[in-house]
């Protein structure tokens, strides 16, 4: 099993059972110990999983009020979308990104005239009834825990294409580690589509920063607006200012 999948799987099991012993995990994903250690470093060093006496358990920050928490992210999400939508304009041809937050985005550019380019699986299928979306696919394989087409590394069609403006989602964003993203598989199309835009957005709510995944697909520098939820700490503050990226702080007006 590759790592990344692994790692994956043991997150979903700590999960699923709150805590977890390091000799379950080695007996459960069949992986000496010496193993288990490290993805579980990794996994500790994302927040959400913490390490106790013999082995690990969730945070007590990731188990409250979920429910709440999920509410509250998805009208984030909305607002975010919404923030970041008002920049589209008729004719524009854009990159929309894997993630369900620039899949809140077609409620708000849906009766525009665009074309659309995108590795998002879900926004192809919602932008169907809409015949003034001219919708292209990256193409590649799809990656099904993410809904999403990953790029085949010979045949990258993102390439041929100018982009006016890019949406971009991340797993996590620092000052250290950049714009980050869980999948590997995903981050050579995320690369090239920053790479191919002229304005690159990128859409976070306010628990995503100082947080960071597997992959750093672009600079945080690379970024010329941020549209988020929240006004971010004081020192990304000053990074926007120094880099002249613009901060959209996105508001709930209901």
């Amino acid at each position: 099993m590759i790592k990344t999948k692994r790692i994956k799987q043991i997150q979903d099991y700590i999960f699923e059972h709150q805590t977890a012993s390091l000799d379950e995990l080695c007996d459960v994903f069949n992986v000496s110990k010496n193993t288990i250690r490290r993805d579980i470093q990794e996994l500790v060093e994302l927040g959400e999983i913490k390490k106790v006496y013999g082995g690990v358990a969730v945070n007590a920050e990731a188990l409250v009020s979920f429910s709440d928490r999920k509410i509250r992210n998805q009208q984030s999400k909305e607002v975010i979308a919404k923030a970041a939508a008002s920049y589209v304009e008729d004719g524009d041809v854009i990159f929309i990104d894997s993630g369900t937050t620039t899949l809140e985005m077609i409620e708000y550019i849906k009766m525009k005239n665009l074309t659309i380019i995108t590795n998002n699986l879900d926004f192809m299928i919602n932008a169907l009834p809409y015949e003034n979306l001219n919708v292209i696919s990256t193409g590649g394989v799809l990656e099904r825990k993410t809904n999403s087409f990953i790029s085949l590394k010979q045949f990258n069609l993102l390439q041929s294409y100018n982009i006016n403006k890019a949406f971009m989602a991340s797993t996590g964003i620092s000052l250290t580690n950049g714009v980050t993203n869980a999948s590997p598989l995903e981050s050579e199309t995320k690369t090239i589509a920053v790479e191919r835009s002229s304005k690159v957005f990128l859409l976070v709510d306010r628990d995503k920063f100082d947080k960071y995944g597997l992959m750093t697909y672009c600079g945080l520098d690379e970024i010329d607006y941020v549209v988020t939820d929240q006004m971010p700490y004081e020192n990304y503050q000053e990074f926007f200012n120094q880099n002249e990226i613009e901060l959209v702080v996105a508001e709930d007006h209901d």
